[in-house]
């Protein structure tokens, strides 16, 4: 029976969520030879450089590490070479060109944070919750090409709760992450993979995208039924965040994040974007068939506050309205 320690792993990631399946390698004893990530980027008031997570967790087990500016430059890809990986694996980093992802003799591949096909790109845990989705996943697959259309090698799902926001569902796919990074390499040391190509795996339903979330694709339309904005505000907290132009008497308007939203099942008799409130203890906003209250919510340059906390030291009249959107 082959021996993991005599495999050469190569591990490539970035933010939190590559961290994971990293430690479970590093503690299971598999030979990580060398660790990639992004390079370190300018962040907060000081513009200080930022280790990703990847590079910190690399830094604190003596692992060896490369973060590349270009990954067809010459000199990383004759540096990557020199490890002499047998096996690459990637989470949550970049499109890998074909000279990297080609290079070990049992190939790449990828984790993905969704049960492909459904839910290929950048954003896939947010437009999951975002669209309503009562199930995800995670998934093992050969990189190829074509971005997230590789064979299958394995997948595991869980159920997402309608109460779940983008940050509970990352935490359980996280962990869940690392127990199949390390199920997917046993597999390959051992013989058992039979990979499946996507385009013969059943989907119900039409194949939806999970592109790159900005700014803009983060407003709340008010106009939309109840359950699609309770869904779309908890799809993005806590990170990047749903957000509201609350328009003043005066015809001001305030960006607003909000972060915790509760469905408020009654008739709406008012347009879309109404606020109502007792300026103690509730903010109610109309949408096209009832309406949403929110729990927490936050101005910008403020700290986030819940609702009593926020109307303690801001009054709202019946002029406040938000920007339908």
């Amino acid at each position: 029976m082959p021996d993991k320690k005599d495999l050469k792993i190569v591990y490539m990631g970035t933010p939190d969520f590559a961290v994971e399946p990293l430690r479970c390698l590093i503690d299971g004893g598999y030979n990580v030879v060398g660790v990639i990530t992004m390079p370190d980027k300018p962040a907060g008031r000081g513009h200080k450089l930022q280790l990703s997570p990847v590079k910190q967790y690399a830094l604190d087990n003596h692992l060896p590490l490369l973060q590349p500016e270009k990954l067809k430059d010459e000199d990383f890809v004759q540096a990557l070479r020199q490890w002499q990986a047998d096996l690459q694996v990637v989470v949550a980093f970049r499109m890998l060109p074909e000279i990297v992802w080609n290079m070990p003799r049992l190939g790449t591949f990828n984790l993905h944070a969704s049960l492909l096909p459904q839910y290929r790109g950048a954003a896939p845990i947010n437009w999951a919750v975002i669209n309503g989705d009562t199930e995800t996943g995670i998934t093992t697959f050969f990189l190829t090409h074509e971005i997230d259309t590789g064979k299958v090698i394995q997948q595991v799902s869980i159920p997402i709760a309608d109460t779940d926001n983008v940050e509970i569902v990352h935490d359980k796919l996280m962990l869940l992450g690392g127990k199949l990074v390390v199920e997917t390499i046993d597999a390959i040391l051992h013989r058992t993979v039979k990979p499946m190509p996507q385009e013969e795996m059943a989907v119900i339903g039409e194949l939806r995208p999970a592109p790159k979330i900005f700014k803009d694709t983060c407003r709340i339309n008010w106009a939309q039924p109840t359950k699609r904005v309770y869904d779309f505000i908890r799809g993005l907290s806590p990170y990047p965040a749903a957000w509201a132009a609350l328009k003043y008497p005066n015809g001001e308007e305030v960006i607003v994040k909000i972060f915790e939203s509760e469905k408020i099942d009654k008739a709406c008799e008012v347009a879309p974007g109404t606020i109502l409130t007792d300026d103690k203890s509730y903010i109610e906003v109309a949408t096209s068939d009832g309406f949403i209250s929110v729990k927490s919510l936050q101005f910008p340059g403020k700290k986030r506050l819940r609702t009593e906390e926020f109307l303690r030291g801001f009054k709202l009249t019946e002029e406040f309205c938000m920007k339908v959107g």
